[in-house]
């Protein structure tokens, strides 16, 4: 939706209120779960880093939002993904169906360790 945005801070404020708080829920989640994540624009989209490695993204479109853990993650738990739609290396929610706290903070969690492990 914002893909000309520099920063993350750029991407949220050019949305709407509802989405952007929605975003920001995420990023505060996923920077206190792992603290040491690098901000930055990846691909047109607010990104988090680990290790020097993509950890998630998050995006607004026009009828969802988007967020990217990793495939492994989305494998891994894809029995708790049922209620979502998802793609290879994302699960859709909108605002009426929020992803749960505990359900980013395990997708979360299982891309941490793949990352720790070094897996490619």
């Amino acid at each position: 939706m914002v893909s000309k945005a520099a920063t993350i801070d750029e991407y949220l404020a050019a949305l709407d209120p509802e989405p952007r708080a929605e975003l920001e829920r995420i990023r505060a989640l996923v920077t206190s779960l792992v603290p040491d994540a690098v901000e930055s624009m990846s691909y047109g989209m607010p990104t988090l880093s680990y290790l020097g490695r993509a950890l998630v993204y998050f995006t607004a479109s026009k009828k969802h939002l988007s967020f990217y853990p990793s495939s492994w993650a989305l494998e891994e738990l894809q029995d708790r993904l049922t209620p979502y739609k998802t793609t290879a290396h994302a699960v859709q929610f909108t605002l009426q169906a929020p992803l749960p706290d505990e359900l980013i903070a395990d997708l979360v969690r299982v891309h941490v360790r793949e990352i720790e492990a070094k897996r490619e």
